[in-house]
């Protein structure tokens, strides 16, 4: 439990004789330290010892199903503790269920679920998470509908689904509806509402919560205080974002520090950034991979090629962060930016990887930018091949070509997009009109007052119309 393994398999190694709790908590010290390989071995020698095992023997087994997420070794173990007759276990049918839920097999987990006698509310928020997560918030809300006793984590898990869907409206309602009747939010409620109020860029939304959490003298974790610094930036806020930062009292957490660090970077204050990480050191809070991530965007968004290389060769020579494709792709969209072609070409060639989606999207998109029909027709055609279905490299490397007038590559790319079935994701806007939140689809013909805004629409074309004429 304290996560000192070695010396727990010592002690275990060389104990003279071994019941069936000494063998379980090897394997559940393995299974919630990762360590799956050595969880199954031990899960293994307790099947072959001949040693009589208990519900309890299923435990771990089960914890590795659900960090591992593979399919396969999950139906095992179902069918183990179904021949052992402990389905009937609530803990071990809601780790099943789990499991199932991480591999994508919803169907096998409702199963599970419907055949279950006893369900505690444990299970319901499992199986509602499961939909949530797999984004068919459709089911998640059926079920969150029929759960007989609802409770804040159930709740959350409906929140953090439709947000995670970017229905940030349709999360802070069903927020308000648990404040209605009177279920208290946990953190994570927060922070998903939060998240929500950032998405849809609603300052009213986020201030009301944040008021809330004073009122109700809510004590908020770093991940809340992140969400909120989150909220307040991309809501137009800089400076309450900044404020919310400066009274925060325990600063030791590092995402509190790259948050802010990404506030800034949002704003294109880059020298402010930079400055933030310096005063990030000398607090001693040590930067993770995530802080290079977000000071490499600063510096991009900012212009300071130079700073943003130096921290990239800083971070692993002093702080030991090895830099991954996403670091990578950081670095290509700063180089890029800049129109340092050469050193970017360069860079990629030294990786010690092949590149990836975010690296061809980084190429991809500094191509456009500079007009680099050739190297944005190549990383296009890699990213196709990754994701056949993505709309998106079609769209950019439509766009470089109608930059340069290549409307005949225009049209052949439409043609390719049509005939793989390829459809443009729509993009979605909206507006803040008297406390609510408006939002609209190109050639939108579900919205309640569609007919008044095309009349709207309609009357400033003939107005620009005119004004036109006239000049």
């Amino acid at each position: 439990k304290s996560g000192m393994l070695l010396r727990a398999r010592f002690m275990f190694d060389t104990m003279p004789e071994r019941d069936v709790v000494s063998w379980n908590t090897m394997v559940i010290g393995y299974a919630q330290n990762g360590n799956l390989r050595e969880a199954l071995w031990f899960y293994r020698e307790l099947r072959r010892s001949g040693i009589k095992y208990n519900e309890f023997s299923f435990a771990g087994i089960l914890t590795a199903c659900v960090k591992s997420r593979e399919l396969q070794l999950n139906r095992q173990a179902h069918g183990q503790v179904l021949v052992a007759g402990f389905l009937s276990n609530v803990v071990l049918s809601c780790s099943i269920i789990d499991a199932y839920a991480k591999c994508g097999q919803m169907e096998c987990a409702r199963r599970c679920f419907d055949e279950m006698a006893v369900k505690d509310s444990h299970i319901w928020t499992t199986l509602i998470s499961g939909y949530a997560k797999l984004g068919d918030m459709e089911a998640a809300n059926k079920l969150f509908c029929e759960m007989p006793e609802k409770n804040p984590v159930s709740w959350t898990a409906l929140i953090a689904g439709y947000v995670r869907q970017g229905s940030g409206d349709q999360a802070l309602d069903l927020f308000r509806k648990m404040i209605a009747l009177r279920v208290k939010p946990e953190q994570f409620t927060f922070s998903s509402c939060l998240c929500a109020s950032a998405t849809i860029a609603s300052l009213i939304h986020g201030k009301q919560i944040h008021g809330y959490m004073i009122r109700t003298s809510v004590s908020p974790n770093a991940i809340v205080i992140s969400s909120l610094i989150d909220m307040y930036s991309k809501s137009g806020s800089l400076e309450a974002s900044e404020r919310v930062f400066s009274l925060c009292g325990d600063k030791r957490d590092c995402v509190l520090w790259n948050t802010m660090i990404s506030a800034l970077a949002q704003h294109g204050l880059g020298h402010k950034a930079l400055r933030m990480l310096d005063d990030m050191i000398k607090t001693r809070v040590q930067p993770n991979r995530a802080t290079l991530v977000v000071i490499l965007n600063a510096c991009s968004h900012s212009g300071l090629v130079e700073e943003g290389v130096r921290w990239f060769e800083l971070m692993t020579v002093e702080h030991g962060i090895v830099p991954d494709q996403e670091h990578y792709a950081c670095l290509i969209d700063l180089l890029g930016r800049a129109g340092c072609f050469k050193e970017l070409m360069s860079r990629i060639e030294r990786m010690p990887f092949k590149p990836d989606e975010h690296i061809w999207n980084a190429i991809l998109g500094v191509s456009r930018i500079h007009g680099n029909v050739e190297l944005g027709k190549k990383a296009a055609e890699e990213l196709i091949k990754l994701d056949p279905e993505s709309s998106a490299p079609y769209i950019l490397l439509s766009s470089i070509y109608a930059d340069h007038g290549k409307w005949e590559s225009v049209e052949e790319l439409r043609g390719i997009m049509k005939k793989r079935r390829v459809n443009k994701e729509k993009a979605v806007s909206w507006i803040e009109i008297e406390k609510k939140v408006e939002t609209f689809t190109v050639s939108d013909g579900s919205h309640p007052r569609k007919d008044e805004i095309y009349s709207v629409l309609h009357n400033l074309a003939a107005l620009m119309e005119k004004e036109a004429s006239r000049s």
